[in-house]
């Protein structure tokens, strides 16, 4: 059927590792002393991509049209037809229509499916169990046809083809619309000599050349959305969170500015603002209006740009790629919350991730040996700051062949291992794509004699450049491959590995320093003989899969502990990397300005499906003033990824590295971060059930307040924690913006504010923190003793914080498993409550208690309620009495009460009734 699952320039680049690193040309040694930036003629744009000329914004001369009388559905209310391509030459075809094809899932998602026989679909994507739910025909005219599912309705325009989707069936205006501005555009291919214009198939980029051999294939769809005014998304790229208009209309016609690229690249010293596509591509968009929530995404990994533009009543978008197929899903919301489960349900939610990955991960290109490894060890620990993980990067490997280990600096890489994993700690090493051309390193021998590396379009094997040298690279493409490039993790294998190590994947674009654009050449091959302009934007998440399966492998082999959750960090995504693990927002710059952009990155991934993101803490190039470091650990601590990293060339920037103030100041912000565990790894869960980001931008919760469509400066940690950082030099105050009606505590310390009297108020900072408030209406899950990482916390207490709103209600909820294990989903070993606080009843309410703890771990030691109205004096357990509490009046005029030691167990139903006056 059409949705079955299909099988599946110059080097200019002169970025050296070290001092010591092998020249990979005398090219590039020659070009060593050249300033490195960002070059913008290493990459192209749409005028120098010949299929982004052709189509954008180019109505096609000739037209596409629905042929009614093949419109057929079958008993499962799967709709397909054919649609015919009138004023076109057919001369040189393979074949002649198109194949259309509609289908519904769920509660909201609408497929639109353009293809031909032979033409790329991109595998390993999509869940495999996508519920279909049926397309009934309730109208049918000569020109249109309009069938219905569950509460929405398609109505399909045949001359030409539109199609409009209706999140409400009742609604007189559609929810979002395919080819309402007549761009829908299908280069049909062709026999070599066919006619196809008088454009060559060959094309060239600097000194690089394409032989394309298959001649134009691309694309152009057009999906307006009306009535929005800002939609979000289609990253990655360091730009505005709400995507600027790339096409601005006026009575004298319309200027074009650069449309937002979707190609994995690995593009050095990026800029902080601009359209330029980075490292990954999600080619999802949400678009956003008062009422309403909407988006689409369209299943292609080919390269991709992306046009937006406002005018007739909303905004409009238009998508030109190279090949494949229009493989096109509608999300009809119309909450954020809505689009958000409805695209998890077609590409997966987020991982479950293990706890300590949650925690700090303290990294630099390199830790240079055991010894240095020891030392930031033991320094973590004399100055009382948290950290779970420690990091190695390409340096500590021998020669840059991955899986291994250079003895003259880490001669005992096990023993190093251990002695981190006795104090709860884990570590990371680096294993890239490029693998070394060398005949003595085992991974390359094999690979090379069962002929697993993407070959050039002669059928060779693709040679190419990268940190080691002459290097090549794993066709991922193939399920043989990734299957054994899985077991290569296992200690047997990976030689110095403990079950303890976990695994970092960088340069998976994949990135060739001597390749086009800093890449593989388009006309590569891959299993099946498809080229790589085909699968470039799922490479590195195929990678990325492949060695997660690794770690999940590792676990099944072993003797020693039962299989643990895996977790990889990956620099390139697609859509589905949410389900294999974490990505980080590359290499950014010690400056405020990617101090600022680093929040409208992580929220577009967020609400693109891929929370569990972060930037480097501190810039990865550059040395950050002490100011600016503890800015950035203020924010870093939000972020769902929190990794500190920095370049080999950048001056030692640990905490403690700065003197004692500075380190006083990092700590606590560590610490902080370390007392929201319960609630962190609580959001994650949510975040597993049903896609919903971590970092959310602030009109997730408050969807109908227009004014922080734009807000790029604050975010929402979760649903309860409101953030404003410090993102200014010597700044003494941040104007914060409270949304909604309700009131905001201030997190660390006892103002409280209504937002309904004051929706923005100015907060005064010193440099000790950075304002955060806690949402009226909120109980949020804490732990409060310092410890040394996540592992130690195991057994802690917590303490509930509840935030009372104005009717004096709130609700929060706890989630928690052991940690690391598979056992969750397997044998159902977690806890799951609920906490309600209304009537000045305060109940815990068990969902699930799985769990196979001892009481220790679940004690409640303290429960704070702040807001309250009245002064409580006397407080009800039940069978027992509540003695050790006081309540005391803040300068709003509002209570506070804290309760200690009350005996309770977050695994048990308990009420506690208060009395007062």
């Amino acid at each position: 059927g059409c949705f079955k699952k299909s099988e599946g320039g110059a080097l200019g680049w002169t970025r050296m590792r070290s001092s010591g690193a092998i020249a990979v040309a005398l090219s590039v040694l020659a070009l060593l002393g050249q300033a490195l930036a960002f070059k913008a003629n290493e990459f192209k744009t749409c005028s120098q991509s010949s299929f982004c000329q052709r189509l954008r914004n180019v109505p096609p001369e000739h037209k596409f049209v629905l042929r009614s009388d093949t419109v057929a559905a079958d008993e499962t209310g799967f709709v397909t037809a054919k649609i015919a391509v009138v004023g076109e030459s057919a001369e040189g075809l393979y074949h002649d229509d198109l194949d259309f094809a509609l289908a519904a899932y769920g509660d909201g998602v609408v497929r639109l499916k353009v293809s031909q026989p032979g033409r790329f679909e991109v595998p390993e994507v999509l869940m495999d169990d996508l519920k279909q739910v049926p397309l009934v025909s309730v109208s049918k005219t000569g020109s249109q046809q309009t069938l219905e599912f569950l509460d929405s309705k398609v109505v399909l325009t045949f001359d030409p083809i539109k199609v409009e989707v209706y999140g409400n069936k009742k609604s007189t205006s559609p929810t979002v619309v395919f080819n309402e501005n007549g761009l829908f555009d299908f280069e049909r291919q062709r026999k070599p000599g066919g006619a196809s214009g008088s454009e060559s198939w060959p094309e060239t980029f600097g000194s690089h050349s394409d032989s394309r051999t298959n001649g134009p294939m691309g694309l152009s769809i057009d999906v307006h959305f009306p009535g929005v005014s800002h939609v979000f998304g289609i990253p990655e790229r360091a730009t505005a969170f709400s995507l600027k208009p790339t096409k601005e209309l006026s009575s004298k016609g319309h200027t074009l500015h650069e449309p937002y690229r979707l190609y994995n690249l690995d593009v050095f010293e990026y800029l902080h603002d601009h359209p330029f596509g980075l490292y990954g591509s999600i080619p999802f968009i949400t678009a956003k209006k008062s009422g309403s929530t909407s988006g689409a995404f369209w299943l292609n990994a080919a390269e991709m740009y992306v046009d937006v533009w406002k005018g007739g009543e909303g905004t409009s978008t238009q998508w030109v790629s190279e090949s494949g197929v229009v493989d096109l899903f509608f999300f009809v919301g119309p909450e954020p919350k809505d689009v958000t489960r409805q695209y998890a349900a077609m590409t997966g939610t987020t991982q479950m991730p293990q706890l300590f990955s949650l925690g700090y991960h303290q990294c630099r290109w390199n830790y240079k040996d055991e010894e240095d490894v020891a030392s930031v060890d033991r320094n973590f620990d004399l100055h009382g700051i948290p950290c779970d993980v420690i990091w190695l990067d390409i340096e500590h490997t021998d020669g840059k062949r991955y899986m291994t280990w250079d003895k003259a600096h880490f001669p005992t890489p096990e023993k190093m291992q251990g002695a981190l994993e006795e104090k709860g700690r884990k570590m990371v090493t680096i294993v890239d794509p490029h693998i070394k051309k060398d005949d003595s390193y085992p991974v390359f021998k094999e690979a090379s004699g069962k002929g697993y590396f993407v070959k050039k379009k002669d059928g060779t094997d693709f040679d190419g450049w990268c940190w080691p040298g002459s290097s090549m690279y794993l066709d991922m493409l193939d399920p043989e491959i990734r299957k054994w490039w899985a077991t290569l993790f296992v200690p047997q294998a990976y030689k110095g590995s403990t079950e303890s190590l976990y695994i970092w994947n960088d340069m998976n674009e994949p990135s060739v320093f001597n390749g086009p654009e800093i890449t593989m050449h388009k006309d590569n091959l891959h299993h099946g003989g498809v080229e790589h302009r085909e699968v470039h934007n799922i490479y590195g998440y195929l990678y990325h899969m492949a060695t997660a399966d690794g770690l999940v492998y590792r676990g099944q082999k072993s003797k020693a502990k039962p299989s643990d959750r895996a977790f990889v960090l990956s620099r390139a995504f697609f859509s589905g990397t949410q389900r294999v693990g974490p990505i980080w927002t590359g290499d950014n710059t010690a400056d405020w300005d990617h101090l600022r952009v680093s929040i409208p990155m992580c929220l577009t991934l967020g609400v693109s499906g891929l929370t569990f993101s972060g930037a480097d803490v501190g810039g990865f190039f550059g040395n950050p003033d002490t100011e600016l470091l503890t800015r950035w650990y203020q924010l870093g601590i939000f972020y769902p990824f929190f990794r500190a990293h920095a370049h080999i060339d950048t001056k030692r920037r640990e905490p403690w590295v700065h003197g004692e103030e500075t380190m006083s100041r990092i700590r606590s912000a560590i610490q902080l971060r370390y007392s929201l565990m319960p609630y962190l790894y609580t959001l994650f869960h949510q975040a597993h059930k049903d896609g919903t980001p971590v970092m959310r931008p602030i009109w997730y919760e408050f969807p109908n307040q227009e004014a922080a469509y734009s807000t790029q400066d604050a975010f929402l940690f979760g649903q309860a924690l409101l953030v404003s950082p410090v993102l200014e030099p010597g700044a003494k105050s941040v104007r914060v913006s409270l949304p909604g009606d309700d009131l905001w505590y201030d997190l660390l310390g006892e103002d409280v504010h209504d937002a309904k009297v004051s929706p923005s108020v100015d907060v005064a900072v010193t440099m000790d923190s950075i304002p955060v408030h806690l949402r009226g209406g909120t109980i949020v899950p804490r732990r409060m003793r310092p410890r040394r990482n996540t592992k130690a916390m195991t057994h802690d207490p917590y303490t509930i914080v509840v935030a009372l709103d104005k009717v004096q209600e709130a609700r929060g909820s706890v989630y928690v498993d052991d940690g690391s294990s598979f056992d969750y989903k397997e044998k159902r070993k977690f806890l799951r409550s609920t906490f309600v606080f209304k009537h000045y009843r305060l109940e815990n309410d068990v969902y699930h208690n799985g769990l196979y703890f001892s009481n220790a771990s679940t004690m409640v030691e303290k429960i704070v309620v702040r807001g309250l109205t009245k002064k409580i004096s006397a407080i009800d357990a039940g069978r027992m009495t509540i003695k050790y509490f006081e309540c005391t009046q803040d300068k709003s005029g509002l209570w506070t009460l804290v309760i200690k030691k009350p005996g309770l167990s977050l695994t048990e139903n308990w009420s506690l009734k208060m009395r007062g006056h």
